[in-house]
């Protein structure tokens, strides 16, 4: 019963005003649950602003669903022996859609502003390595490193790091200009984004599509109906229980992938009394992290310590997955002075079905330590703006990164982009032990390092990682060559309609 009750929490949301549109051939409909805050790469930060990057942009490096780098604006690209100066060679055929030539000037706007604190883009972290950046010729770009970094290709194909014309002629916020297969149109904002095909796109034969349509359709049953209208073709990240509700809908196919997205409890440091250590311990202690993953996921996903997947070659296998210790969850409380327990408002995003299962779920476990906890559901514009970094205690959630030192590095470092937005947690172990995994010279320093990184997250957490989570896609027989990416975003450059 206990499961069933979490379970069925009832998600409310408002009316979806009706979907109209012209049945173009060749354009893609898809559907997705939440409005769009910015369309320029470098300060994107949600599922749905990623999609845009990954059509509208294009970056030096490509990651592909297996994790392969490859390259994309970049033909090539050479490091010295130190591993502290990489030479990337650009190709020559690249246009902007404004017309413009791509150039080496390009990248290093770009990257400079990726790193300027003023843009607050949350991969500025992940250049803090970056000593200067250097134009060689029109085709020609080095980066000079403070420190070696065996993974700094992988990191310039990351989501915010596509590459914007150096001479902005528009707001990139509102009017995004790219090199990417599929140009900007118009963005209504809590209705669509269209797109449409780039002509001149640097990849023979690519794109396919002469356009795409996003369509914000916050309810997920409508979002089934207009697939199965054919009002939409494609519904991106559908929810552990859409899949299993359409396991046998021959109308619909659902493409399934892992990845190492997570849903987190964060409990922010620098907000009382989660400031203390042993309250943030004795919280962990009290989750039970299958309960949290049967709960929030219907067992769709995997329990972990941290975003590190167990199926991972680095995962410390000596760290086990522990049951909750309610007594030693209690002890900790009472050396805190809070043997009592207390009332604290645990803040969930609506529209975000798992975490606001994950927070029920949470609730009805805290109660066992009486810890007493008022489940608060805040629409998503509000909660990025108002709870995200600055309420207490909250749930929250992130995608894959294209190495473990992005997936990890801004959470937990203490100069980290993503820790100042979060927990604000601050450990010098921990740092050390980050810092050394990134300037790492072999695959076995790194495993140690992240092995290590593992330990220090589960005796001194900053907050509650239960699970890492698959990522579904569901669309109509008419599309033909797609599939999923455990990044989430779209890659529909092979994509056609029949």
């Amino acid at each position: 019963m206990r499961h069933l009750k979490t379970a069925a929490l009832v998600v409310a949301m408002l009316p979806l005003p009706g979907i109209a549109f012209a049945q173009e051939d060749g354009v893609l409909r898809i559907a997705i649950p939440s409005n769009l805050n910015t369309l320029d790469p470098a300060r994107t930060k949600i599922g749905e602003e990623y999609i845009v990057n990954n059509l509208v942009f294009s970056a030096l490096t490509e990651i592909t669903a297996d994790g392969e780098v490859l390259p994309d604006l970049a033909e090539s690209w050479s490091a010295n022996e130190t591993l502290t100066e990489w030479t990337f060679e650009l190709r020559d055929d690249v246009t902007f859609h404004d017309g413009s030539r791509f150039d080496a000037e390009d990248v290093k706007a770009t990257i400079e502003r990726v790193m300027d604190p003023e843009t607050a883009s949350t991969a500025r972290v992940n250049f803090a390595i970056v000593e200067s950046i250097d134009v060689i010729d029109d085709d020609t770009i080095r980066f000079v490193l403070n420190e070696p970094y065996a993974g700094f290709p992988d990191i310039l194909g990351d989501r915010h790091v596509r590459i914007v014309p150096s001479e902005l002629d528009s707001e990139l916020t509102t009017e995004p200009v790219g090199t990417g297969p599929f140009r900007f149109v118009s963005f209504q904002p809590g209705n669509r984004v269209t797109l449409e095909r780039n002509d001149d796109y640097y990849i023979d034969g690519q794109p396919k599509l002469n356009g795409v349509v996003m369509q914000i359709i916050p309810e997920r049953s409508a979002q089934i109906a207009a697939l199965e209208t054919g009002e939409v073709h494609l519904l991106w990240d559908i929810t552990p229980e859409m899949v299993m509700e359409n396991e046998g809908n021959d109308e619909i196919i659902i493409d399934s992938i892992p990845t190492s997205t997570w849903d987190g409890v964060i409990m922010n440091a620098a907000v009382p009394p989660f400031d203390d250590q042993r309250v943030r311990k004795a919280i962990a202690m009290a989750l039970d992290k299958t309960f949290l993953t049967e709960v929030a996921l219907f067992g769709t996903g995997t329990p972990t310590n941290t975003m590190i997947p167990p199926n991972h070659p680095f995962y410390n296998d000596a760290l086990d997955i522990q049951p909750a210790d309610l007594d030693g969850a209690k002890e900790l409380l009472a050396e805190a002075g809070l043997g009592d327990g207390f009332d604290v408002t645990l803040y969930v995003p609506a529209g975000r079905p798992t975490r606001e299962r994950l927070g029920v779920a949470v609730a009805e476990s805290l109660a066992q330590i009486n810890v007493n906890v008022e489940v608060q559901r805040v629409p998503w514009d509000r909660f990025i703006s108002e709870i995200e970094g600055k309420a207490g205690f909250f749930t929250d959630g992130f995608y894959s990164r294209p190495t473990l030192d992005t997936s990890i590095y801004p959470w937990y470092h203490s100069s980290g982009s993503w820790n100042s937005q979060l927990w604000h947690y601050e450990n010098p172990e921990m740092d050390a032990v980050l810092d050394a995994a990134r300037s790492a010279r072999s695959d076995e320093e790194r495993a140690e390092a992240y092995r290590e990184f593992q330990r220090i997250a589960v005796e001194e957490p900053a907050g509650v990682i239960p699970y890492v989570m698959n990522h579904a896609n569901a669309y109509s027989p008419r599309v033909q060559d797609f599939s999923s990416h455990p990044m989430m975003w779209l890659d529909l450059r092979n994509v056609s309609l029949k």
